[in-house]
């Protein structure tokens, strides 16, 4: 089950990832076109899998049940 440091482990992967992206770069004339979209796709991958794990981690919408009778709900109505 995911936790708060679940984020920070992550952060550490994109970082080390970056930094081997860096010093393994293929040497040449294109070395700075490949360290910079490697760094840009690993820090756009774990935007959009911090995003996507925070929002199940706290949703902002409460789900509701639809299945149940009348008689059985609490009484929020939104």
């Amino acid at each position: 089950m995911a936790n708060g440091w679940t984020i920070f482990f992550g952060l550490a992967l994109v970082i080390i990832a970056s930094v081997l992206a860096y010093v393994f770069a293929p040497k040449g004339e294109n070395q700075t076109i490949w360290r910079s979209s490697l760094i840009l796709a690993f820090s756009a991958m774990y935007i959009m899998w911090a995003l996507t794990l925070l929002a199940q981690l706290h949703p902002l919408v409460v789900p509701h049940r639809s299945d149940m009778r009348p008689e059985h709900h609490s009484g929020d109505k939104f």
